[in-house]
């Protein structure tokens, strides 16, 4: 089925010509995720309908721990800044800084697999490339195991860096595309369950990592990650998998409490789905995807996302090292601190998602990007003063709504360019991510250095206080940003709600709300 043969007013269009793009970029663009759905055949739906031949009835449900077991593995990548001054200084036999970049490669390779790979998913579904992303990732450890047995890093950044990059990349859109099929109703419950357990693999590796490297030492540490890594995200891929053809979720306007319930026959299910459903299908508007790519709302919201992550990312790579040098910690007591920031990082991407189904995507993206801005503009104060428990705090903050904006995004997405778009939308949102992550990091790199080399101790907070001023430029960008994006019903619905409370306005009727513009 071609989803992008429609005309400037959302219709399908008769001559799929007329969609066609001058620019080259955006017909390639439009080539590559022009794409067929997954075809089943009927005894693969019925097989489907099973878990472990047919001991377990299949429940869209048990997506949830598949698709936490996934994101667990490719949150590892978080928790990256544990091995950096062990890798250095096994290779280099001092703290060289190198460490740090092959998280940025990482996360490059992260995004362009992501950006490539979103039609191959949807052609082969979830479990295929899951298996092919847990492949990449074990590969890519192993690989980084013999560069640090024969002490070349250049094997460390093509294992790691490349291989693993791919497979992340490949593993992590498999959960998300699935759950927001699964889940039309509860899309930010869905973006929420696919990505929270991102987080939580960052908490556990942070902690685990170092006891690991002092039992076994550092090459065969990632020897036994990557098996461990292959067996959860093989054991993943049997049990996820898309919705049989023609499923769907259709739910009627909430009736008033004076008229009769709505009755069963509103909702209009396959034979999986039986829950009933509390929340409205939020209206998409009906585009092409060039007609998504190239609106301006897309384009604000690339820039409203990018200003969101930015914080995050490259305090990802660096907050072990902040921890040790600034303020003064041990190695353990900063694992401990990267721990609990991957602990919020899947808090925030779970809370966040589900408030976002009753608050708006664009209020929770209001919240989110004015926890950044503060907390970058006080940055500075706080490492001059050497006041860890403030700084803590605001990591804490900071993590969340970085997890907030990866879980909300999916969602906020598919309210506004539709299910059938959200591949090419969110692959190149994470393309954005990734190379956000790689020239937003290179830059402090590059500071960070040359501030090194004038002869600044790594210890004075003036290395990283030069950087959080332009992440704080960016995270500004954003919050200017998200406001030029268009609020979605539920956010209208939450001004009203706001406008009542305030104003002692009388209550608004369902038409009213939907009239609503800021």
């Amino acid at each position: 089925m071609n989803t992008l043969d429609t005309t400037s007013n959302g219709k399908p269009s008769s001559n799929p010509e007329a969609i066609k793009s001058s620019n080259c970029v955006l017909r390639a663009i439009q080539n590559h995720y022009q794409i067929s759905p997954e075809i089943k055949s009927e005894a693969q739906i019925e097989q489907e309908k099973w878990l472990f031949g047919s001991c377990v009835r299949f429940n869209r449900w048990i997506c949830f721990p598949a698709a936490f077991m996934i994101q667990f593995c490719c949150g590892s990548l978080f928790a990256w800044s544990i091995f950096n001054k062990p890798i250095d200084t096994s290779i280099y036999e001092e703290n060289t800084y190198t460490a740090p970049i092959v998280f940025y490669v990482a996360i490059g390779f992260q995004g362009i697999s992501s950006v490539i790979s979103g039609p191959w998913i949807e052609r082969h579904g979830p479990r295929q490339a899951c298996l092919l992303g847990a492949f990449m990732f074990f590969v890519g450890h192993l690989v980084t195991a013999l560069g640090l047995y024969l002490k070349l890093m250049w094997l460390v950044f093509l294992g790691f860096g490349g291989v693993c990059g791919l497979g992340l990349g490949i593993s992590y859109l498999s959960p998300i595309s699935a759950l927001q099929k699964w889940f039309p109703d509860q899309r930010g419950l869905g973006a929420g369950f696919a990505t929270c357990g991102f987080g939580a693999g960052s908490v556990v590796i942070s902690k685990v990592g170092i006891p690991l490297m002092d039992a076994v030492g550092l090459p065969l540490t990632f020897v036994i990650l990557g098996l461990i890594y292959l067996t959860l995200l093989t054991t993943a891929a049997f049990i996820l998998r898309t919705p049989p053809p023609n499923y769907e979720v259709v739910v009627s306007t909430l009736p008033d409490t004076t008229t009769e319930s709505p009755s069963k026959s509103q909702i209009n299910l396959t034979k999986l789905q039986f829950e009933e459903i509390k929340h409205p299908v939020e209206e998409k508007q009906n585009m092409s995807l060039i007609e998504a790519l190239t609106s301006t709302e897309f384009k604000i919201m690339v820039v409203m996302f990018i200003g969101d992550i930015s914080y995050g990312l490259i305090l990802a790579s660096r907050l072990s090292n902040i921890i040790t040098d600034v303020f003064g910690k041990t190695p353990e007591e900063a694992a401990t601190v990267v721990s609990v920031n991957g602990a919020l990082n899947f808090v925030g991407r779970l809370s966040f998602s589900i408030i976002s189904d009753y608050v708006g995507r664009k209020n929770c993206f209001l919240v989110m990007l004015t926890c950044q801005v503060v907390s970058l503009g006080c940055f500075s104060i706080m490492t001059n003063t050497n006041a860890f428990w403030p700084f803590f705090i605001s990591i804490m903050f900071v993590t969340a709504t970085y997890g907030g904006c990866m879980g909300v995004i999916p969602a906020f997405l598919t309210d506004k360019f539709g299910p059938e778009n959200i591949g090419a939308c969110h692959g190149i949102i994470i393309f954005g991510w990734a190379a956000a992550g790689v020239i937003e990091g290179l830059t402090f790199t590059c500071i960070f250095n040359s501030l090194v080399a004038s002869g600044i101790p790594s210890t004075d907070p003036i290395v990283y206080n030069a950087n959080a001023w332009w992440l704080f430029g960016c995270a500004c960008v954003g919050w200017i940003a998200i406001n030029f994006v268009k609020p979605t019903n539920q956010d209208i619905k939450l001004y009203s709600c706001i406008k009542r409370f305030f104003c002692c306005r009388k209550t608004f009727k369902v038409n009213d709300i939907n009239n609503c513009r800021l």
